[in-house]
């Protein structure tokens, strides 16, 4: 019985579930809600348990270049390849960020000793723009609980990835020129910032917070490192295309 269950998992039966029917709950009520950032992590993974899905990938972010960092799973159902046509009705709510996500080639494990930046660092193998979906199944967001959001996937709704390169340790990652357009109208050009300064700067976190946590993260492993355009909520369907100066550009179909 659901009544029997944690609170994490409670919660996270709630949020799954409407990620399954692409709806929001009707509301959270206040003994579900987390009451720390562990708890939100435990209720990410009791959601992705609950809809017996695998992890394709992780979002990581930081609202300053100092800050704290938080992050999410990401369901490999809803990792896209570039061109693919993503449904707004599938999603409560709609808005799409251009960033930049990076790919490691070697398996880190879980385990008690934390792996140095320098290590982490050594094995990023490629890079890609990649788009997010970002959404919520939580009525009255964004002004509702932060806790609250980064149980629900820190608002995760999709990622469509874009085409690897190799890695490239000068890139400019600091301020980036970046383009993103919905049929043809610019919703931002020009030079661009991630609020967490250096997003390579995230995925130490990443790395021992799954060791931390009891997740693998297989060689192959995808992250996404937060936005360099600001959110931006479409008003109409049509084409979507991102760029980032110095990788491949990414384009999708809003329908």
């Amino acid at each position: 019985m659901i009544s029997s269950q944690s609170p994490q998992e409670r919660l996270a039966h709630l949020l799954s579930a409407a990620y399954g029917k692409h709806a929001a709950v009707e509301c959270i009520p206040q003994e579900l809600e987390p009451a720390s950032a562990e708890d939100a992590y435990l209720v990410q993974q009791a959601f992705l348990r609950q809809r017996q899905a695998r992890i394709g990938g992780w979002k990581i972010g930081a609202k300053s270049d100092k800050g704290p960092i938080q992050g999410a799973p990401l369901p490999a159902e809803r990792i896209y390849p570039a061109t693919s046509v993503v449904e707004r009705a599938d999603y409560p709510v709609l808005g799409i960020e251009l960033e930049i996500m990076f790919c490691f080639d070697s398996n880190f494990q879980p385990g008690a000793a934390p792996v140095p930046e320098q290590e982490v660092m050594s094995h990023i193998s490629t890079m890609a723009a990649s788009i997010e979906i970002v959404s919520s199944r939580i009525p009255g967001w964004p002004e509702v609980p932060k806790l609250n959001q980064l149980a629900d996937l820190q608002n995760h709704g999709a990622l469509v990835s874009g085409e690897f390169v190799a890695y490239d340790a000068a890139f400019p990652f600091l301020h980036p020129a970046a383009h993103l357009t919905l049929n043809g109208k610019d919703i931002f050009k020009g030079s661009a910032s991630n609020p967490a300064g250096d997003p390579r700067r995230l995925l130490g976190w990443l790395v021992n917070h799954c060791r931390a946590h009891g997740i693998a993260l297989p060689a192959g492993t995808i992250a996404t490192t937060g936005s360099y355009t600001g959110i931006h909520f479409p008003d109409e369907a049509g084409l979507v295309i991102g760029q980032i100066a110095g990788l491949p550009p990414i384009h999708f179909e809003l329908a």
